[in-house]
């Protein structure tokens, strides 16, 4: 999964890599150097020139000092770019898979640990492959280098400090199993207690509204008070870590002074040499001890890793089944023959559809796009078990207005993120037409973008109003968006701002009430221009009054299209073509206005409650 990561950083790791044997070699000419003036200039024995000349020898070591450093420059430099370079692949690719992951994904994970798998743990990774990855190649050069040195001068002092190395790594892999499992705790509570924070930000109104913010201030103390203690218990354990490694590496040093020291009393090593030895020795207890601490972060960088996958390894809507071919011979689902007649002759006119990688463009029947809709015998649960939709059948033919009456739960919005895919049926579960073609047939986009919809709780962006409306359609002019905007009647409303067009939305909508900001999604929606236009409840928040000027206003707009409006008001619905009454996921009736009125079922029923006598009186004449 890393390597895919990796585009475009390859050479500068690379680069870094060289460097940091590079700049290992210098380091390591150093001692060499000292030994060398110790054992053979300082006496003057030898090499009497270079006793009389020092500076040849401090020359030598500044000029290795100066390639040493111009070494670790290019190492650093490169090693930046690759971990950005690596960093930025990562986050892009998170982001854009996130956005192709299906409802049903988002709907078990929390936003909080979704965003803490984003930005912290692509952090802990990138940190990881920035600074701990380099340390494990420049710790295993610096073994090699020098021990091998430390053996070329002393067999039997190396061979007293090399027992020091395993006990390290081994006392570090014993700690990197007990951190790993408290730091997977520890992050976990962290995704928490970045749900409360974004749960609390996005719902300020509600909080404040209701008087929440005691129990909002003591929820996040509980669970910043579990954090808190998760971490004190892993600074502990990583406080013991450090503080036996001290002991250990601390032993090592001693051991190689009291046995140098013993050497050089009976001739075995000269002065040089255990100055030498002593001074790689000092520098290998650093990378050694390191190495635990690498080991250590590679746990919380393991974790991340896994805490990342789980979103990219998460299937997206694109790799959910396509069916190539209907499956009309499927139990209990019926098409052509379930279809009003008119639809059937529509249907029976249609060409063979055209087929693009698998799946079916709409505008390939009949020359022309065809937008009727069938729900063939739909059964639909969400994944906690229970069934939302049982046995749903109807039809709407192009340019119809269906209306969609139900009580709460009853499943209305769940009809509409079927047709839009935002849920997959399953087979066995039915199927669901657009012009006569299956719409897992149909690519994804070309199908949301035929589509459009007006939520109930409409999402606005923390942006202007003119770039909330133009959402739909980047790059409109201002004529466009106005007309949009006039139709949706929140046009007065937003010229009175101060700023017009030109207002900025607070986050998710908050600077404007329920009802504009519906109308403000519903102009958004209008701008689109789709072929089909969902209304889901989404004037639920205005009163009955801007309702009719509303509606009014949209009749001649959508003569052309095709409408499905949800609505728990009978005003809203009463002038659709159709309507259908759902009850506990079940069609209860459907039929026109009057039909259903003259039925005495639980469409009338509910009209008798909603309906003042008057307002009845008034609707019958």
């Amino acid at each position: 999964m890393i390597r895919q990561f990796f585009d475009g950083s390859k050479k500068y790791f690379a680069v870094a890599v060289i460097a940091s044997l590079a700049m290992t070699v210098l380091n390591s000419l150093t001692p060499q150097i000292f030994r060398f003036s110790i054992d053979s200039v300082l006496d003057g024995t030898k090499y009497g020139y270079l006793s009389d000349h020092l500076w040849i020898l401090a020359l030598l070591l500044v000029s290795v000092a100066a390639l040493s450093g111009l070494s670790q420059f290019v190492c650093r430099s490169n090693t930046a770019l690759a971990g950005e370079t690596f960093a930025k692949n990562m986050r892009d690719m998170l982001f854009c898979h996130v956005q192709r992951i299906p409802m049903s994904w988002h709907d078990k994970n929390q936003t909080g640990d979704i965003i803490q798998r984003c930005t912290s743990d692509v952090e802990v990774i990138r940190n990881f492959v920035v600074t701990q990855l380099l340390e494990v190649f420049r710790t295993v050069f610096l073994i090699v280098i020098y021990f091998s040195m430390m053996v070329s001068m002393n067999v039997r002092l190396s061979l007293a400090v090399l027992p020091f190395v395993p006990i390290v790594i081994i006392y570090s892999s014993v700690f990197y199993r007990l951190i790993a499992k408290r730091f997977i705790v520890a992050d976990e509570a962290e995704g928490e207690l970045s749900t409360v924070v974004q749960e609390n930000a996005t719902g300020v109104r509600v909080v404040r509204a209701f008087g929440r913010e005691r129990f909002e201030m003591d929820r996040f103390r509980e669970k910043n008070g579990i954090f808190a203690n998760l971490w004190i218990r892993l600074g502990t354990l990583s406080g013991l870590y450090w503080g036996v490694g001290d002991l250990i590496t601390g032993l090592q040093v001693v051991t190689v002074i009291v046995l140098g020291t013993m050497e050089a009393v009976q001739g075995r090593i000269t002065v040089g040499e255990f100055v030498a030895f002593a001074s790689y020795n000092t520098t290998l207890v650093w990378p050694i001890r390191g190495l635990g601490r690498i080991l250590s972060d590679m746990s919380k960088a393991g974790v991340s890793f896994e805490r990342v996958d789980y979103i990219i390894s998460a299937k997206e809507e694109a790799e959910i089944k396509t069916i190539d071919t209907m499956q009309r011979n499927e139990a209990g689902i019926k098409t052509q023959e379930s279809m009003p007649e008119e639809s059937q002759a529509r249907a029976g006119q249609a060409k063979e559809p055209v087929k693009e990688n698998g799946q079916v463009n709409i505008s390939a029947a009949e020359g022309k796009e065809r937008y009727d809709i069938a729900f063939n015998h739909v059964n639909f649960g969400y994944e906690d078990g229970n069934e939302v939709l049982k046995d749903i059948h109807f039809q709407i033919p192009q340019g119809c207005t269906f209306g969609i009456l139900g009580g709460t739960g009853s499943g209305k919005s769940t009809i509409v993120q079927l047709l839009t895919r935002l849920y997959e049926l399953k087979e066995g579960q039915g199927s669901i037409h657009i012009g006569g073609k299956d719409i897992r047939q149909i690519p994804l986009d070309k199908l949301r973008s035929e589509v459009g919809m007006v939520l109930q709780e409409p999402f606005l962006y923390s942006r202007t109003i003119q770039e909330n409306i133009a959402a739909a359609k980047p790059g409109a002019d201002m004529d466009a968006i106005r007309e949009a905007a006039k139709i949706a009647c929140i046009d007065d409303a937003i010229m009175g701002f101060p700023d017009g067009y030109g207002t900025l939305v607070g986050e998710r909508g908050v600077t404007l009430s329920g009802g504009q900001r519906q109308r403000v999604a519903i102009a958004r929606m209008l701008l689109q221009k789709a072929p089909v236009m969902v209304f889901d409840d989404s004037l639920s928040a205005v009163d009955s009054q801007t309702d009719t000027k509303i509606r009014k206003a949209l009749e001649e707009y959508m003569k052309e299209a095709t409408v499905i409006l949800i609505s728990h008001r009978i005003t809203t619905l009463m002038g659709a073509d159709r309507i259908l009454v759902l009850n506990h996921g079940r069609i209860e009736e459907i039929g026109t206005h009057h039909e259903l009125i003259k039925s005495g079922g639980l469409y009338q029923q509910i009209y008798e409650i909603q309906m003042s006598q008057d307002d009845r009186k008034k609707m019958e004449v």
